[in-house]
């Protein structure tokens, strides 16, 4: 682990990894046998980890959900696919550097990747725009889930956004009717549709491209109405209560599978999807091919039924 990108409760783990390895390099540079003494550290390091990793707050969650290490869309795309194709513009407007999409083939079989994209630098952070499509960029995804449906072609989607940009040049271009399009037209496409929530789902931002027959969440990502900060904001005029609106809003995968809003809680590497992109990469490609087989195997008029009744009955209880 990158000692100069880590989260505060990561420290402990920080620590005893670089006494491990400032271990190994004594026990190389002195060529002095120190392998019993690793394999106890390392085994303690372990331990650690899982102690640390299993006893998680919902707003640490929500925390490791934005590690600056953490995979993005064109990462799992790349990582999960071949022949990768992307596709740009809304025929109207302009190219949402915010939102990518195009053909690729998982296991042989063509899909259509749609996203949100963040950046990592400073200049491709503005380049994306954080992850926050305008209504261009929703506006691309409906062509490209279109354009899908015209080819027979399923549709993967991997939702990773901090929210729609609320800027006054999305809403003169019409942000809140481009995502309410989406999430009509996005109910009635017919093919099958993946929802893959791989780091932040926050608000009609991630549910413009968010609507699905299966909707798969990543163990340490977060998907809510509402940020716990702009929660917080709002309820206590105060941005620092940030971990109390988090544990009211219930944003984690474990809530949500509980809840009836996901349907499955994709299970990331030891100590998160930043650690090992590639088995993160693995496990998630696994589960789209296997959902994806499911769902093509079904007429695709009761998957319009099923996929229609899912969202129907959201917030229905019985007490």
């Amino acid at each position: 682990m990158d000692e100069r990108v880590h989260l505060n409760f990561e420290r402990p783990i920080i620590e005893l990894e670089k006494k491990i390895s400032d271990m190994k390099d004594f026990s190389v540079g002195e060529d002095i046998e120190l392998s019993g003494e690793i394999a106890s550290m390392e085994k303690k390091l372990a331990k650690l980890r899982q102690e640390i990793y299993s006893s998680l707050t919902r707003w640490q969650k929500v925390q490791l959900s934005r590690h600056p290490r953490r995979p993005y869309t064109l990462d799992y795309i790349r990582m999960m696919s071949q022949g990768f194709i992307e596709l740009h513009g809304d025929r109207c407007f302009a190219d949402d550097k915010a939102l990518v999409g195009g053909f690729a083939y998982i296991d042989g079989q063509p899909v259509m990747f749609v996203g949100q994209q963040k950046g990592r630098d400073t200049k491709e952070k503005l380049f994306r725009n954080f992850g926050m499509a305008h209504p261009e960029g929703y506006r691309k995804a409906l062509r490209l889930f279109q354009l899908a449906e015209k080819y027979d072609i399923p549709i993967v989607v991997l939702v990773d956004t901090p929210g729609a940009f609320p800027g006054i040049g999305a809403e003169e271009r019409g942000q809140a009717e481009a995502i309410a399009r989406n999430i009509r037209e996005m109910s009635r496409i017919r093919v099958p549709i993946v929802i893959v929530i791989i780091g932040e789902g926050a608000s009609g931002g991630a549910l413009g491209i968010g609507v699905g027959d299966r909707v798969l969440m990543m163990e340490y990502a977060w998907y809510s109405v509402i940020s716990p900060e702009g929660c917080a904001a709002i309820l206590w005029r105060d941005a620092a209560k940030a971990p109390d609106a988090a544990e009211a809003l219930k944003p984690t995968s474990d809530d949500l599978v509980a809840l009836g809003i996901i349907d499955e809680v994709i299970k990331e590497p030891s100590s998160g999807a930043h650690n090992d992109p590639t088995v993160a990469a693995n496990t998630v490609k696994q589960r789209i091919v296997e959902t994806l087989r499911e769902l093509m195997s079904k007429p695709i008029d009761d998957l319009l039924r099923e996929r229609i009744e899912k969202y129907r009955h959201m917030g229905e209880f019985e007490e």
